[in-house]
């Protein structure tokens, strides 16, 4: 869950609430979602919060939470604009990040504060709708620093999005003294050691101009040139990637933080050359976008979902301090509420997300619980009976239990364990683990793209963050695991899988093969183990999991190509079947 670093100071200073001591705060904060986990070194508070709302990535966008809880906002807000004077011109850009989007914020009283805030908000946003810089990346620029080349339609100034040759355009990055070349940033810079990944495949490098030169290598690092401190009063805001929608609302984001610190934004033009890859080519964009999005809900189900009786006055009055605007209209299902949501939020996609926020409005702590009114008596289902009676049958034979998510990402659950996406062979693809994945289409970060194939890499990630922990360490889980299958009427293979390892000095095939037959027998189940192969273990100490003649899994030592790739020195014997052949 994402980590925010918040000065309750700033909270109290930009809430107009300096009556609230750090209590009340906490109270309040949580009453959003938003849970105190401690302090830092410099006395702010740790707030862990769902990782959908992107908004609240820095003081202001918590702040503008808890103004509209206290009442002090309501409905949406949109900041007034000024008409666009620059112009960022798109241009043989590369095809591998062919969108750009921008904004300028003119009048700023930065401070420390709010350039520490300003900072966080980037390296957060960088992280989650970003995907490290991979999808989207922000670079701020101190505008009088800009000098704007003449616009291609006469009118105002520009910049330009381009490419460049990485050998030959030279400027000086933030950190350094010296004139470099993009590839020698990528080489000897540490940010860019860090990010050169992301265009070493590219041919030309993205590559940003005014008329004095080049001042921004994105996604890697800003020139010096255009640096912002606490000086800056107005800003350039450029944003690039992979997907339009993507930093145009990273951009968003930004600009409402940056008008609550007083700013006052300002359009950019986005012109795209005719010969643009992607879908705006010839196109002239004006951004930041901010533009309402409209969402209907139903009065039955508002009151359905949260088991409360309310009037339509009270669903509009708790939609505007939840930073909504609902106007009540007729649907074919009764009374309805078209709802307008604010640009700045990205986690409203469904009805379900407005009535959310109506209920944090109203307050969940306030509900009254009710039984529901339905005849039947719940029970155990009986795949859950079978759980629970393998889970004490592991924790029996001194395995401890795990619940890892079953969301993970292709890198975790195939490279790391040896697998290819797709399988390298047709021996390849029979191993256990190797199916076509469940990809997430808009992932909030690049952890979790896909739903697990099987479920012991997610023990390998836990042995690997477990490395500071005595040993033995004998851990299993029993859990999820998908695949895409044609043959399902929803296109997903779904199973429960048992997964267990052994991580210890004396780990071996013998080790875990000793476990799995305590656990068959536990079972009244006939055991085989005849060999095979598979890339996340050693040859010659694999086996395939035969149960009462059925091939349902796999069992051997780990291979040390694995072992090293989750930085763990010492031996993993694991093994991994599918907990429906206990049946």
């Amino acid at each position: 869950m994402p980590v925010v670093d918040v000065d309750p100071d700033e909270l109290r200073y930009l809430t107009g609430h300096s009556e609230k001591d750090d209590d009340e705060l906490k109270s309040d904060l949580f009453d959003l979602g938003l849970e105190f986990e401690g302090w830092t070194e410099d006395d702010e508070f740790q707030l862990e919060f769902a990782p959908d709302r992107l908004d609240r990535l820095s003081v202001e966008g918590v702040a503008r939470s808890l103004r509209y809880h206290y009442g002090d906002d309501r409905g949406v807000e949109i900041p007034n604009t000024n008409s666009a004077d620059w112009t960022i011109e798109v241009e043989d850009q590369p095809d591998e990040r062919p969108y750009v989007t921008g904004a300028i914020v003119r009048g700023l009283d930065m401070d420390d504060a709010a350039l520490e805030s300003l900072i966080q908000l980037q390296e957060k946003l960088h992280a989650t709708m970003g995907r490290k810089r991979a999808k989207g990346a922000i670079g701020v620029h101190d505008l009088t620093m800009l000098k704007g080349a003449a616009a291609t339609d006469g009118e105002g100034k520009s910049i330009t999005y381009t490419s460049a040759d990485p050998d030959e355009a030279t400027f000086v990055p933030l950190d350094a003294d010296a004139e470099m070349t993009p590839g020698e940033v990528v080489a000897s810079h540490e940010t860019g050691q860090t990010y050169g990944d992301l265009v070493a495949d590219f041919d030309r490098v993205p590559a940003i101009y005014d008329a004095i030169g080049l001042f921004s290598f994105p996604p890697v690092i800003n020139g010096r040139r255009t640096e912002v401190s606490v000086d800056s009063r107005d800003l350039f805001i450029e944003m690039t990637g992979t997907d339009q929608w993507t930093i145009d609302h990273m951009c968003n984001i930004v600009c409402y933080a940056l008008a609550a610190r007083g700013g006052q934004v300002e359009k950019v033009d986005v012109s795209y050359a005719d010969d643009a890859p992607g879908e705006y080519a010839g196109k002239t964009l004006e951004r930041p976008d901010f533009s309402v999005r409209t969402k209907t809900v139903t009065h039955d189900r508002i009151e359905s979902i949260l088991g409360v009786s309310l009037d339509s006055r009270e669903v509009v009055d708790y939609a505007e301090r939840a930073g909504l605007d609902a106007t009540e209209t007729e649907s074919d299902n009764g009374v309805a509420y078209e709802v307008e949501v604010p640009p700045y939020r990205v986690d409203v996609i469904h009805p379900l997300d407005i009535i959310d926020d109506i209920g944090r409005a109203l307050g969940f702590n306030s509900l009254e619980p009710t039984y529901p009114d339905v005849s039947t008596v719940g029970g155990r289902h009986e795949r859950s009976r079978l759980e629970d009676a393998a889970r004490d049958a592991l924790v029996g034979l001194g395995f401890e239990d795990l619940l890892n998510f079953h969301m993970i990402n292709e890198a975790e659950n195939f490279e790391r364990m040896g697998l290819s996406v797709p399988p390298a062979d047709e021996q390849t693809a029979e191993a256990v683990g190797q199916a076509d994945p469940v990809t997430i289409q808009e992932p909030y970060s690049e952890d979790y793209t896909i739903l697990r194939t099987w479920a012991l890499p997610s023990i390998m990630m836990v042995l690997e963050n477990n490395t500071h922990r005595s040993y033995p360490q004998d851990l299993a889980e029993i859990g999820l695991a998908a695949g895409l299958d044609d043959s399902e009427n929803t296109g997903v293979a779904e199973h429960r899988t048992v997964a267990a390892a052994l991580a210890r000095t004396d780990a071996s095939y013998e080790d875990a093969k000793a476990r799995l037959q305590a656990l068959a027998d536990a079972f009244d189940k006939d055991l085989e183990t005849p060999p095979t192969t598979h890339p996340s273990f050693i040859g010659g100490r694999v086996a395939e999991v035969v149960l009462d003649g059925e091939p349902v899994g796999v069992i051997g030592e780990i291979h040390p190509k694995v072992l090293v790739e989750h930085d763990l020195e010492l031996p993993v014997a694991a093994f991994e079947f599918r907990l429906g052949a206990l049946e």
